[in-house]
């Protein structure tokens, strides 16, 4: 029996266990240990099952990033095809472009472990303690037997979910015969079919713990530390804390609540003798608090503690925390500590690049290093929960968030996605068996999003849903908005409720338009997203002023047009760009062809497998258009980029997510952009595209400069080639020139001083090394992500060197993986034989607990270099 007392408990006649404190005890990681397979296995689930030929792992991992192996088993295969499999990649992917060419299928994961008993007996220990296991993701359905019970099941692979072992364990039948503590887990993940828009992951590809409490206990999920009320110098600050009673009986204790600073000073403390009869919950007074901002963002920590009549501690959490305000307004915008500030901000899908989905912490908080570093205030974490690891690092860097919880509701935007279970009934697993618990899959999904976040300050708003195909639809759309909403509000009302609303082209036989049905999908929420709606923004504000709106998905190439509306208006809050970092699937949406026909083309088929939509690339490097909004954010003066003319009698079809064919340099002695080579025109998505593939000239040459100054003046290597006046509505100057090696300078003439200047690098001649420091924990949660570089005699970077590298690592135990931006060099990705793309590569090393040097050596054609990094 299990009972929740808020704040407070009163209950009597209980048998207290040990104290459980707040330490590693109470949570230790169970990552490692893992054994894995790939492919079905019959009986994996049993204990006797003999596994000792499954490779070791370590967690979180992603299969789907690992060769496919099996993939000779496919029947559809013909033999003309070339390179029909590549390393994880496969023509025959049913995901096909959506996944990147990656495959998913089934795997299998088992782990032993020894279950602590303190010398006691396994029954005596089970009656004082409690044990779970909580995953923090498998995709995409889920399914863990203990001792060979069937203990849970989980069908969205993004949602975190527990397993309590008491209850098999108590069960002698599931025992080990062998040592009654020995407890066997295992854990079959499935993805299959179509079920995903975009590279998803597969396996356990986030973090699993092993919690262990008295039967008295707290959890992190329904403990709620609401600091978002400041009045003058003082902030309040409430606490709701359920108290868990894994046993029938009752006792009496209280909850004591203390506050510390970043100094681990005690700045406030509250003690809860008796239940309130209100169960609004502890408030605690903080006194001149510091304020979490994104250029500050201070955070407190509650430590909350569970006490007995002796003041004895059964358990405790630490729930750090920050203590800010926020408002949204017409009038005002969206107001942080009473501050107003547009939102900078960049949509983002989960996975990590050449790690695949695999959220690895040291990964998850480069992720958002990158984008402040780009100048991004605001992330919308698209189009699912994040990882925990995340939110803590925009807490901790100052990075504002929406958070989202789904692509569908009951309508499929692919034929095995999560409509297929969002409606139906949650269920647990209990006795082995599946159980109804009496609420859908969606209401307590929205709930758990919010019951696991909603002490990250860096959130803002909650979202439910993007582009939802029932948006606008009458009662059906209404009702399920509606419910999310409520069970969100529910759980936090401190933050609003928000939705991003597309266009209705997959409403076009109800007739459905943006001007006479969208307002129904708003209806239902308190900020409005728009997707792609720059034009609907004012027009929008004159029919319903009251709306409160924000940009919540953009084209790359509509920055300037979007900012400038969005500078204007306080009812626009900002914007959120399609992406602000590439990102595996939707293969080739930012595609760039030339051509002399018409047409519309999306997603492009194999070789493609990056989105290449992204202000930064695959491995972290910043991309042209991040130059561009730089200088309209503000961030940079002024900016330059370069690209080879359109062939004539042709146009440049840069429509939607692609970002023109330009590169930021000076090199293009018979140079092409890889958007224009002429081997892209092989790929199957852009058949019967006419277009002449060697119609490119260097003496024909696009300079664009970018600033928000009034004019400029362009040289080459010395000689003023002219000057232009700047575009006012899109900060920019072109110019046309012929290819001439040495110096080409862009400066301001009318306005602030300011100069850019590419100059042509000299042959290849050595290898150069980059990172952010050389020395790293032995921690699987670590990683040194290495920058490789091929520079010339000078030190200088050369843009357009792809040359093949051979790298080498040795020493402690790790995992090294290498690979390019590159968007369809599915050769590179993931290799230690990367051709380098835009002059670079990045090597990647995993620790796998073991403390000593890594020592690497990259070798090309014609030169050779030596780096080594310190695991502690």
């Amino acid at each position: 029996m299990k009972k929740e007392i808020i704040c407070l408990l009163a209950v009597s006649g209980l048998l207290f266990a040990a104290p459980m404190g707040a330490g590693a005890e109470r949570k230790q990681s169970f990552d490692e240990g893992w054994r894995f397979h790939r492919g079905e296995v019959v009986n994996a689930e049993a204990v006797n099952f003999d596994d000792s030929k499954w490779r070791e792992v370590i967690v979180p991992h992603d299969f789907s990033m690992e060769p496919v192996a099996y993939a000779h088993d496919y029947r559809e295969q013909t033999p003309e095809w070339k390179n029909w499999q590549v390393g994880p990649f496969s023509r025959l992917s049913i995901g096909d472009s959506d996944t990147g060419q990656t495959v998913g299928g089934t795997g299998w994961y088992r782990k032993t472990f020894t279950l602590p008993t303190d010398g006691g007996s396994l029954d005596k220990t089970l009656r004082d303690k409690t044990f779970r296991l909580r995953f923090d993701g498998v995709y995409n359905q889920a399914e863990v037997w203990v001792n060979g019970r069937k203990a849970a099941m989980n069908v969205y692979g993004y949602m975190p979910f527990v397993v309590e072992l008491n209850d098999i364990l108590s069960d002698k039948a599931y025992r080990n015969t062998n040592d009654e503590r020995q407890v066997t887990v295992a854990v079959k993940a499935v993805n299959e079919g179509m079920n995903s828009r975009w590279y998803a992951g597969s396996g356990i590809f986030r973090h699993v713990w092993l919690e262990t409490t008295g039967r008295l206990r707290l959890d992190e999920w329904d403990t709620y530390v609401d600091a978002s009320e400041v009045n003058g110098k003082n902030a309040l600050v409430k606490v709701k804390a359920k108290v868990l009673n894994e046993n029938a009986a009752t006792a009496s204790g209280e909850l004591k609540v203390e506050i510390l600073d970043a100094e681990s000073h005690v700045v406030a403390t509250s003690l809860t003798p008796s239940p309130s009869p209100k169960g609004e919950g502890c408030m605690l007074t903080v006194k001149s608090p510091r304020l979490w901002s994104v250029d500050s963002p201070y955070r407190y920590t509650a430590r909350i503690s569970l006490l007995d009549d002796a003041k004895s501690e059964l358990d405790a959490i630490v729930i750090p925390f920050g203590i800010r305000t926020i408002s949204f307004s017409v009038d005002k915008g969206f107001l942080l500590n009473g501050k107003p500030m547009k939102l900078r901000g960049g949509c983002v899908h989960h996975d990590n690049g050449l790690l695949g989905a695999a959220a690895i912490d040291r990964a998850e908080v480069r992720k958002v290093e990158l984008m402040k570093a780009q100048g991004y205030n605001a992330v919308r974490t698209s189009h699912n929960m994040p990882t925990e690891a995340f939110l803590n690092a925009c807490d901790s860097l100052g990075m504002l968030v929406i958070d989202e919880c789904f692509d569908q509701w009951e309508e499929p935007k692919r034929k095995d996605d999560y409509s297929n279970y969002f409606s139906k009934e949650k269920q647990v697993i209990i006795d082995g068996k599946p159980v109804g618990i009496g609420t859908t899959n969606f209401e307590y999904d929205a709930a758990l999003m919010v019951r696991r976040d909603r002490n990250h300050p860096s959130i803002i708003m909650w979202s439910i849903g993007n582009e939802i195909a029932q948006r606008s639809d009458v009662p059906r759309g209404k009702e399920l908005a509606e419910a999310i909403v409520r069970v969100i509000k529910r759980e936090d009302t401190t933050r609003p409720t928000t939705f991003a609303v597309c266009e209705f082209w997959d409403r076009q036989a109800q007739k459905f338009t943006w001007e006479k049905d969208s307002y129904r999908a708003f209806e239902n929420v308190e900020v409005g997203g728009y997707n792609y709606g720059l034009q609907y923004y004012e027009s929008d504000h004159e029919k319903f002023p009251e709306r409160i709106m924000y940009g919540s998905e953009s084209f790359p190439n509509a920055v300037a047009a979007n900012w400038n509306t969005i500078e204007k208006h306080p009812y626009i809050l900002g914007d959120f760009v399609w992406t602000a970092m590439d990102y595996i699937g939707e293969a080739g949406i930012s595609h760039v062809v030339e051509r002399s026909d018409r047409g519309w083309i999306q997603n492009l088929a194999w070789p493609w497998f990056n989105a290449w939509c992204g202000d930064i690339d695959l491995i972290g490097q910043k991309k042209p258009q991040s130059y561009y909004r730089d200088v309209v954010w503000g961030e940079r003066q002024i900016a330059m980029a370069v690209r080879p003319s359109v062939t004539d009698g042709e146009y440049e079809d840069a429509l939607g997510w692609c970002w023109t064919a330009e590169e930021n340099h000076w090199d293009w002695g018979g140079y092409l952009p890889v958007d224009i080579r002429p081997e892209k025109y092989d790929n199957a998505s852009l058949r019967g595209v006419v277009h002449n593939v060697n119609g490119h000239r260097s003496d024909s040459l696009r300079v664009n400069v970018y600033t928000r100054e009034s004019r400029v003046r362009l040289s080459i290597n010395g000689r003023v080639i002219g000057e232009q006046d700047v575009n006012p509505d899109n900060y920019t100057a072109t110019f046309r020139v012929a290819y001439e090696p040495g110096e080409l300078k862009a400066e301001v003439v009318r306005g602030k001083k300011a100069e850019v200047v590419f100059r042509t690098s000299g042959a290849p001649a050595a290898i150069q090394f980059e990172s952010a420091g050389k020395v790293i924990s032995a921690s699987h949660n670590d990683l040194a992500y290495v920058n490789i570089k091929v520079v010339d005699s000078d030190g200088n970077l050369c843009p357009t060197a792809e040359i093949p590298l051979d790298i080498k690592t040795s020493g402690a135990r790790h995992i090294a993986i290498a690979g390019t931006g590159h968007p369809y060099d599915l050769r590179s990705f993931r290799s230690l034989n990367p051709t380098t793309f835009r002059g670079q590569a990045l090597l990647i090393i995993q620790p796998q607990g073991e403390k000593g040097t890594v020592n690497i050596t990259v070798s090309s054609p014609k030169s050779q270099g030596t780096y080594s990094i310190e695991m502690k």
